[in-house]
């Protein structure tokens, strides 16, 4: 099997997966300058911040977004940048799995699920203050930003189901 491809059987010959769904709409195609100025968006919100630590936020924003497609492409993009399965898989369960994270990744994180969730309209005082120990006022305006761009992206990816598991790491880099 390619990275291209989806599984259709497993080890076992008489097991097959589920077929893998069609998207809805190919939005970027009808809708090609919102798609160039996401990609530009995207780009400025990542400037200056660490690239491991931009895709443990970018994959914990489509952990509680439900993107299939964003997950397929940061988990492997975090993969090719280095970072361990290990950690990608307890990101889930970051909560219960502190110890496998630096405190400013922690302040990150925590943030990532303020800005995403906004269960309570806002992003709580606390959050943001344990952000600030962590970012300097340059780097915590990218960081937001950075949450906010993988937030629209996710909105993108699951409104018009796009397809996960055909990602190659930096395939979309520009």
């Amino acid at each position: 099997m390619t990275t291209n491809e989806t599984p259709t059987e497993t080890p076992n010959e008489n097991t097959s997966y589920a077929h893998e769904h069609t998207p809805r709409l190919p939005w970027a195609k009808f809708a090609p300058e919102v798609y160039k100025a996401m990609v530009k968006l995207d780009a400025a919100a990542r400037q200056g911040l660490d690239p491991v630590l931009l895709e443990l936020v970018k994959i914990r924003a489509s952990q509680i977004n439900h993107c299939a497609f964003c997950l397929d492409m940061h988990t492997k993009d975090a993969l090719a940048a280095g970072e361990s399965v290990e950690r990608i898989i307890q990101l889930s369960a970051w909560e219960e799995s502190q110890h496998f994270y630096t405190a400013k990744e922690l302040a990150a994180i925590e943030l990532t699920e303020a800005v995403t969730v906004l269960t309570d309209g806002f992003v709580p005082d606390e959050v943001h203050e344990r952000a600030a120990k962590h970012f300097d006022e340059a780097e915590l305006a990218q960081l937001i930003s950075a949450i906010t761009v993988i937030n629209a992206w996710n909105r993108f990816g699951v409104s018009t189901r796009m397809v996960p598991g055909h990602y190659t790491p930096g395939q979309f880099k520009h």
